[in-house]
């Protein structure tokens, strides 16, 4: 069975998005290409156990089992040495990154205390879109009992748009809450 957004997006979003932004080729039509997820830990670098439960989350989270950042290189003021492990990621393509989408913005974000909507600013000039999340206990995977300390994290929506409003159109359309400006 199909991702519920992915069908959404070729019986609904697409068409729209065509018209609303006068494209001639479908093909031109912005869609996603991948969402990463990001988790990274300072604290790694005077112990290196508390990276596993939080790995464990993020595998929860997406799916699928993250992959452990390491240091480019060595920083003496941070204390981290080169090739220490310092985070945890994971890329989601396909059905999975639809499904996950799904449940970050029907599930997930309304479930933030004192939510308006996500930022319209955080875009990079050319179409991603980049949410911070404070805790990782809005997803309804992970157990409150089980979680030792709190760690937030990065999304990274990559879409094919080529510039920030094709993207937030592409967004909107998906329905993921943006805050009003009033």
């Amino acid at each position: 069975m199909a991702a519920r957004l992915k069908e959404k997006y070729h019986k609904e979003i697409k068409g729209a998005l065509q018209k609303e932004l006068g494209l001639e080729n479908p093909m031109a039509v912005p869609r996603l290409e991948k969402i990463v997820l990001n988790m990274g830990l300072g604290e790694a670098t005077q112990n290196s156990k508390m990276l596993d439960p939080l790995a464990g989350d993020l595998a929860t989270i997406a799916g699928q089992k993250p992959v452990t950042t390491r240091a480019k290189k060595s920083i003496a003021a941070f204390k981290v040495r080169e090739n220490m492990p310092i985070g945890a990621m994971v890329t989601l393509r396909g059905d999975t990154m639809y499904e996950f989408l799904d449940r970050l913005i029907s599930v997930a974000l309304p479930r933030v205390r004192d939510f308006r909507g996500v930022s319209t600013k955080s875009f990079d000039g050319r179409g991603n879109y980049t949410l911070g999340i404070r805790d990782q206990l809005i997803f309804p995977e992970i157990d409150y009992a089980k979680v030792e300390k709190l760690k937030g994290m990065n999304i990274t929506i990559v879409t094919s748009a080529l510039d920030d409003n094709s993207a937030r159109a592409l967004l909107r359309q998906f329905g993921m809450p943006f805050r009003t400006t009033a």
